[in-house]
């Protein structure tokens, strides 16, 4: 143990002495940090900006012999106590994911929903059984589009061209029915006008939905809010093969 750095460090600051500056400094200081106390709670506690401890183990900056008085002093130790043989701390331990194969990550797929009714795009009736049919999907692409779970999720086709050119005639379309709520203005979503099924924009106007067309030769409808089921928002179009 260093009896003391007074005689060293008083005229100027740390870096007048090679043995404890930059990476050796935060060494020793990290050796006598209480377990449990972050680095940043101390800096700051100490009067320091956040990134003090970053930086000196970065070996950037000599912070001054009052500097560290002012950190000890923090955790009831002073610079006698400092050991510039202090072993070198070890890197913060984060989560780290499993590790998984190729093979494991291309099998590992999540079943949505695919039915074989047409929301039209202009409207369309909803008056014969709906076909339901299970597909399965890489989940790494999923989770790329939504964190909603694989069971409330739905695949269904576009009818019409009053959503071109977001979506033709035919497209695919994801629809998320865990969002039932409309937060967004002008989001895209699928919903009921009685046994009218559509997929349009919506933008709430005090009671009323305004129903939006992308294609500019229909016109703006809108329905009492009381009016329209909505089913979910659009997440996803995908183009017709």
């Amino acid at each position: 143990m260093l009896p003391t750095l007074l005689g060293l460090c008083e005229a100027s600051d740390m870096s007048a002495t090679d043995e404890l500056k930059g990476r050796k400094l935060y060494d020793a200081l990290i050796a006598l940090k209480p377990p449990g106390m972050a680095e940043t709670d101390w800096a700051i506690a100490a009067g320091m900006n956040r990134g003090f401890f970053s930086n000196l183990k970065a070996g950037e900056g000599s912070p001054r012999l009052s500097t560290i008085k002012k950190l000890l002093g923090e955790i009831g130790k002073t610079e006698a106590d400092l050991d510039p043989a202090a072993p070198t701390a070890p890197k913060p331990r984060g989560r780290t994911p499993a590790k998984r194969s190729d093979d494991a990550e291309a099998t590992d797929t999540v079943g949505i929903q695919q039915i074989d009714y047409a929301y039209g795009m202009g409207a369309a009736f909803n008056d014969s059984p709906v076909q339901v049919e299970v597909m399965q999907f890489p989940r790494m692409w999923v989770e790329t589009i939504t964190y909603s779970p694989p069971e409330l999720l739905t695949w269904a086709r576009g009818r019409g061209d009053s959503m071109a050119p977001t979506i033709y005639d035919g497209d695919l379309v994801m629809i998320d029915r865990s969002q039932k709520k409309v937060q967004e203005q002008d989001a895209i979503w699928a919903f009921m006008v009685g046994d009218v099924g559509s997929v349009k924009r919506l933008r709430v106007k005090g009671d009323r939905f305004i129903i939006l067309s992308d294609n500019p030769t229909i016109p703006d409808d809108e329905e009492p809010q009381d009016f329209v089921t909505i089913i979910g928002r659009v997440v996803f179009v995908g183009a017709k093969k």
